[in-house]
Order: structure tokens, then C-alpha cells, then sequence
């Protein structure tokens, strides 16, 4: 398994250099991002480049895949940049660790907003991918936002659906109301005077996780597996009230036109989600690829996985942009 003690390695392997960055977020609530931004190996600054966003999972931060993914881009000759959500990890705003999922979104297109400032980035090769949450994000980007010319997830997660339907998919939309209205009534006790009311986004205990493929969540988390002192893991209950009504792929029959890479595992209890988008997205170019064995979480760091699905995100990405 690769672990965050060996993160440093997965990318200075993979890319050139690597800077810590500070993006500004239009979105009108003075959030600023943190980010990392990788250059390809032998990077000229008098030339330009494709570059590719990376969505980070709900509860994780860039230091985790999404870094690492960003890296692998990077030494197939991308531009990238893993970024902290807004509320998240090193980027501001409060209070923290809110999970909307509006705002994740928005949060992509202004780091696009950056990269269209850099003149060592073509603006007209721009790509975004995400795992997890994160891939259900840049879908809802790439609906919304016409600068994305090329889009991939690796085990996408539409965050509404999951919240709503459960990890196997076996929830009526109706039956999500409770939840629902435990969000309302966090926001009351909150406006009132209480602490935040927080809600896990992965198992924070072992003994929490429904199934063996949860636990690897717990796992990835919460041991030396990839632990960062940023992802807590939790979000606030507040954001249930836009979760579970959120619907990351909503309009893509009509507006999802970019070329699509979907990324999965075989085994994966998450997989459903990612069909879902395969199938909904209008795209005329696009491809499923199904790692072999693979479940949700071994997409995330377990290097013979991530190397095939990085492999692939390269060709796609390369031939798109």
C-alpha cells in the first residue's frame, strides 16, 4: 500500500517540480484555496502546456490520491494542480469542514479561473478529473463550465446519490428524508448557540464500517495507510440539507458533450455510480474502463491500480487535450 510517508516519493517520481499555492475563490465568500501545482519533468516556461485539475474525495485533502494522481499526470507532460475544497485542509473559510456540494464544484472552476492566468497553460487544453466525490464534482463542473475540454473520474462517487440511496443502492430517495431534516435541525442548535454537529463522510472507528470495502476507508483515513493531520475525516451535519438533494450529474443527457474517461473498479460497491454517469453523460467520446479486481479504495493508492488507471488518465488525456 502506498502511504503518506511515501507520498513524497509517488510524486517527485512522477513530476519535475512541485509548488505550494494560493488560489483566490470568486465565489463571493472570500475563501482561498490551497493548492499544488506540478510541472512536467524538463518544464519550460516559454512554452505551454495542457493542464489538468484533480478533485480531491469528500474528507480528503491534495496530500492524499488526488496529489498523487496530480503527480503521475504530471510526468506524462501535464500541467496540474491538487487542491483543498473550500472549508478544507489548508484552504480557508468557516465553518470548517463543510461539505457543499455547490461549492466543491465552484471551487474547480476557479482553480480553471487560475490555471487561465498562467501563460505556460494553453487555455484551450484544460481537463479536470476527481476520485471519489471529487469525480462526481468535476462531472458537475464540466456540466456548468465549457473550459473543461476533456473530463475522467476514478471511483466516482455522486455524493447526493450515495447519501440518499446508500453505498449498495439499496435506499428510496424518500427514505432520505430523516436525514434531511437532522441537517435542519443541526443548523438550528448551531444558530443557537451549540457546537458544530459534524457527521462522518468515511468509518472514523473500524468497528463503524458496514463492510470490508468501508473499512479499507477507515483504513486509508485513519492509519499510516495515507492519514494527513488535515482530513479529520467528518464534515458538518449542516451540509446534509445540500447533500442529499444534490444530483452531481444532473443535466448530463444534455450538457456533458466533453470527451469522458470513467474509471472503476471490478469489485467495486461504488461502481453503480460510475454506470450511472456512463450512461447518462451525452459525450460521444467516451470510455469505461474497468480495472480488474480493483474495489473503491484500491484506486486510491495501491500502486499496481493506481499505475494502470494513471496509465489510461494519460492516453485519454493526451489524445483530448
Amino acid at each position: 500500500m502506498t502511504t503518506s510517508a511515501s507520498y513524497a516519493g509517488a510524486i517527485s517520481r512522477n513530476s519535475n517540480v512541485m509548488n505550494k499555492i494560493s488560489i483566490n475563490n470568486a465565489n463571493g465568500a472570500g475563501i482561498t484555496l490551497s493548492a499544488i501545482i506540478n510541472f512536467p519533468p524538463n518544464f519550460d516556461a516559454s512554452r505551454t502546456y495542457p493542464a489538468i485539475v484533480v478533485a480531491h474525495p469528500g474528507g480528503g485533502v491534495k496530500e492524499q490520491t488526488a496529489g498523487l494522481y496530480a503527480g503521475k499526470l504530471a510526468g506524462q507532460g501535464f500541467v496540474s494542480i491538487a487542491f483543498d475544497a473550500s472549508y478544507q485542509g489548508e484552504s480557508t473559510g468557516e465553518p470548517r469542514q463543510l461539505e457543499n456540494p455547490y461549492v466543491r464544484t465552484e471551487d474547480i472552476s476557479a482553480v480553471i479561473d487560475y490555471l487561465t492566468t498562467l501563460p505556460y497553460v494553453d487555455k484551450q487544453r484544460i481537463g479536470a478529473m476527481g476520485i471519489c466525490a471529487g469525480g462526481g464534482y468535476t462531472a458537475n463542473a464540466a456540466i456548468n463550465d465549457r473550459r473543461i475540454k476533456a473530463m475522467a473520474t476514478v471511483s466516482a462517487v455522486n455524493i447526493g446519490q450515495m447519501f440518499r440511496n446508500g453505498w449498495d443502492n439499496n435506499i428510496k430517495d424518500a427514505d432520505a428524508t430523516p436525514a434531511l431534516q437532522g441537517g435542519s435541525e443541526a443548523r438550528t442548535a448551531e444558530a443557537n448557540g451549540a457546537d458544530i454537529v459534524q457527521i462522518p463522510l468515511a468509518p472514523l472507528r473500524q468497528e463503524d464500517a458496514p463492510n470490508k470495502e468501508l473499512e479499507e476507508a477507515w483504513e486509508y483515513y485513519h492509519t499510516p495507510r495515507c492519514m494527513y493531520s488535515t482530513a479529520p475525516g467528518y464534515a458538518t451535519a449542516r451540509s446534509l440539507n445540500q447533500i442529499i438533494t444534490y444530483d452531481a450529474y444532473h443535466k448530463a443527457e444534455a450538457f456533458l458533450t466533453q470527451p469522458l474517461l470513467v474509471i472503476a473498479g471490478s469489485v467495486a460497491g461504488s461502481k453503480w455510480m460510475s454506470d450511472d454517469l456512463f450512461a447518462r453523460a451525452a459525450s460521444q467520446n467516451k470510455r469505461f474502463h474497468v480495472i480488474d479486481g480493483a474495489n473503491h479504495m484500491s484506486l486510491y493508492d495501491v500502486p499496481n491500480y493506481v499505475d494502470e488507471a494513471s496509465s489510461e488518465l494519460g492516453t485519454f488525456f493526451q489524445a483530448n487535450l
